[in-house]
């Protein structure tokens, strides 16, 4: 890579980095990639779908158009780490790497609109909230594939634990379909000291929380992959009183759609269940905010020929995550591929959502790199 665009890429992802915004909050963020693309002599189209952007590029007669996708938001976390592009907003920061992901469709801008050897469209899009799961959607709605038109997408995320600049690429499911759950249990209060005068519903909390764990491991096909998970729960505030209710909080990651409904089947019959059991009355949401990123087959070979092409290792073994990503709404009608590039080690810094985490500069050439080459390779087939 061009040493002069590498130094202003990394430039601006520690500028980034340092000034995180949470999803659908990200106007600087958007204003600060109109500036680059601007300065990179990029056409562009600001606001598709709140704070999203949309960059294209046209060159030649080629009738082939591809889209390429970055996440731009950052996470309620407050950063550990001490370097000098560490977060200056409270409780925000990038732990994600998507200031990475960002700065890397630039780079794939400047890099293709130098390149006179293609010929087509190619629509890069800088997509708000990823992680609370509403930015493609949004996008979608705004018309992205109506005026911006696309015959295929693609986008990586950098992952932690795989060498660094290592392209993976898998076969089908990449990431799960995500979906958070709630159930609140209704009782009876009283002194903790009379409890057959109550109805207890941390009593039952702990019945229902056993009992949700025998989905997986009792109704669910051990081929298939499903994470039912308890990270939330709240009842009482006192030691010597009976709460008059509990609220459980999780999370359901799934790949498929049929295994998704039996689990929520499950789930529902299992706390209505136990709730009778205890007199109780149970109160339950399970939404399903996202759905399985699945790779389709020619868009895979084609992200592993990308990858090639660029001098980039590939690995086809490594496992699907439970993870989620909302590019998934984006290939749900359109054929494309997700792959994983390598961010290096998980060491001190620590994994994805860490406090510590950070993005590797070094990684830039590679993400770069694979995101031009599976722009060329697209419109050239």
């Amino acid at each position: 890579m061009d040493p002069t665009l590498l130094a202003k890429l990394k430039a601006w992802r520690h500028h980034l980095h340092a000034h995180p915004e949470l999803s659908q909050q990200e106007s600087r963020t958007s204003a600060f990639v109109a500036a680059c693309l601007a300065e990179l002599g990029v056409p562009f189209t600001s606001g598709v779908g709140g704070s999203g952007i949309v960059a294209t590029l046209q060159r030649g007669a080629g009738a082939r158009s591809v889209g390429l996708r970055a996440d731009m938001d950052a996470l309620p976390i407050t950063e550990q780490n001490d370097v000098a592009h560490a977060s200056t907003s409270p409780g925000v920061m990038h732990a994600c790497g998507h200031d990475g992901h960002t700065v890397s469709l630039l780079g794939a801008a400047a890099v293709l609109s130098r390149d006179p050897t293609w010929q087509g469209t190619v629509q890069l899009i800088f997509q708000p909230a990823e992680e609370n799961g509403a930015g493609a959607k949004a996008m979608i709605a705004d018309g992205l594939f109506e005026r911006f038109p696309m015959e295929r997408i693609f986008a990586f995320h950098n992952w932690p634990g795989l060498e660094p600049g290592v392209v993976a690429v898998h076969d089908g499911p990449v990431m799960a379909a995500g979906g958070r759950w709630m159930v609140t249990l209704h009782g009876l209060a009283g002194h903790a000291a009379q409890p057959h005068l109550t109805r207890d519903p941390i009593t039952a909390a702990g019945h229902l929380i056993v009992a949700l764990q025998t989905v997986v491991s009792r109704s669910v096909d051990p081929i298939d992959s499903v994470v039912l998970s308890i990270g939330s729960i709240q009842g009482g505030s006192v030691s010597n009183q009976i709460p008059e209710q509990v609220t459980l909080m999780g999370t359901l990651r799934t790949y498929r759609p049929e295994v998704r409904a039996m689990v929520v089947e499950r789930m529902k019959s299992i706390i209505d269940g136990v709730a009778s059991s205890f007199g109780l009355r149970a109160e339950s949401e399970i939404l399903s905010t996202g759905r399985a990123t699945v790779n389709s087959p020619a868009e895979a070979e084609l992200a592993v020929a990308a990858a090639r092409a660029a001098g980039l290792a590939v690995r086809r073994d490594v496992k699907p995550s439970a993870a989620g990503d909302d590019f998934s709404f984006l290939i749900q009608d359109k054929p494309g591929a997700y792959v994983w590039i390598g961010n290096g080690l998980v060491g001190k810094d620590g994994d994805l959502h860490n406090a510590r985490y950070d993005f590797n500069d070094a990684i830039l050439p590679a993400s770069v790199s694979w995101m031009s080459s599976v722009a060329r390779l697209a419109l050239a087939e």
